[in-house]
């Protein structure tokens, strides 16, 4: 694909495919992962792979419940919706994927956080370019940090997931829900 077409075609998939993801892939986009800036060269990402949909089926609902419990009695906004959406017997969190890409920070230095972000989208858009499609599951985010989880994983305690990354064959590709135009301040 041309560059334009992977920025105009990457979409958030929420249904994937029963077909297995090859390890081989998952380090390919995670080699074009790390051409990513950073501050400084600084490089802070580490990458968790998990692969098989039973698996990351079973962390899904553990994450869920986890989750439930967490916003069962937290009376903000935010928690009401997350309720409302987590209350839903069918959703999986991580949507049923045949892969799991945790981003993860090796350090809590300054700028690690957003240069995993970055690390996150070019992984996002090497797959797209794949033809593999991807969802940020930014939810399951304080679930992965977890003390327990991190040990369970492998993860260092020193170490901070940023982002979790579902990805799988797409069953088909969602339409584009539109951008709204940039409010462009320009400043003389």
């Amino acid at each position: 694909m041309e560059f334009r077409d992977v920025l105009q075609n990457r979409r958030s998939v929420r249904e994937y495919q029963d077909t297995p993801i090859e390890p081989q892939i998952v380090q390919s986009l995670i080699d074009e992962a790390i051409l990513a800036p950073s501050a400084v060269n600084s490089q802070p990402w580490e990458f968790w792979v998990v692969l098989g949909r039973q698996r990351i089926d079973d962390l899904s609902d553990r994450a869920k419940a986890w989750l439930v419990e967490k916003v069962a009695h937290d009376p903000t906004a935010e928690a009401g919706y997350q309720r409302q959406h987590l209350a839903r017997p069918e959703l999986s969190l991580l949507y049923h994927a045949p892969a799991l890409v945790l981003v993860a920070a090796k350090s809590f230095e300054k700028q690690s956080d957003e240069d995993c972000c970055l690390a996150a989208f070019s992984l996002m858009l090497s797959a797209r370019d794949s033809q593999l499609g991807t969802c940020w599951i930014g939810l399951t985010r304080p679930w992965f940090n977890l003390p327990a989880t991190k040990r369970e994983l492998g993860i260092p305690e020193t170490a901070s997931v940023v982002a979790p990354l579902v990805l799988g064959y797409p069953k088909e590709w969602p339409e584009t829900p539109g951008r709204n135009p940039a409010a462009i301040h320009w400043v003389r």
